[in-house]
C-alpha cells in the first residue's frame, strides 16, 4: 500500500472507532433509559447494539489485526496437549500436601519464634 491509501483508511478508522464508541454509548444510555422495559428486551437490543459495534470494529485495521490474532490463538489452544483426569487429580493431591506441610512449618516456627521473644521480653 502506500501512504496516501494508508493515511486515507487511517483516516476513516478514526471515524470508525467514534462510531463505535457511539454505539457503546447509545447501548448504556439506553439501557437506563429504558429500565422499565422487561429485561429480555434490553438485553436483545444490547446484543444487536454490540454486534453492529463488533462489525464496525472489524472493519478497521486494528480490527482485523485482533481477528487474526483470535483465529491464531484458537488455532494455537488446539494445540495444546491437557492433562487427563488422573494427572489432574495426582498434581492437586500433591499440591495441597505441599501446602498443608508448609503451613505446618510455619505454625511450628512461629510458635518457637513467639516463645523465644517471650522468654527475651519476660
Amino acid at each position: 500500500m502506500n501512504a496516501k491509501a494508508e493515511a486515507k483508511e487511517a483516516r476513516f478508522d478514526v471515524l470508525k472507532w467514534v462510531v463505535v464508541v457511539a454505539l457503546v454509548a447509545v447501548g448504556v444510555v439506553g439501557n437506563q433509559y429504558f429500565a422499565a422495559e422487561p429485561i429480555l428486551y434490553r438485553v436483545l437490543a444490547l446484543l444487536a447494539l454490540a454486534g453492529a459495534a463488533a462489525f464496525v470494529a472489524l472493519q478497521t485495521v486494528k480490527g482485523q489485526a485482533f481477528f487474526v490474532l483470535a483465529k491464531e490463538a484458537r488455532a494455537e489452544i488446539r494445540k495444546v496437549v491437557w492433562p487427563t483426569r488422573q494427572e489432574t487429580t495426582q498434581t492437586t493431591l500433591i499440591v495441597v500436601a505441599v501446602v498443608l506441610v508448609m503451613a505446618l512449618l510455619l505454625w511450628g516456627l512461629d510458635s518457637l519464634l513467639g516463645w523465644l521473644v517471650s522468654l527475651i521480653v519476660g
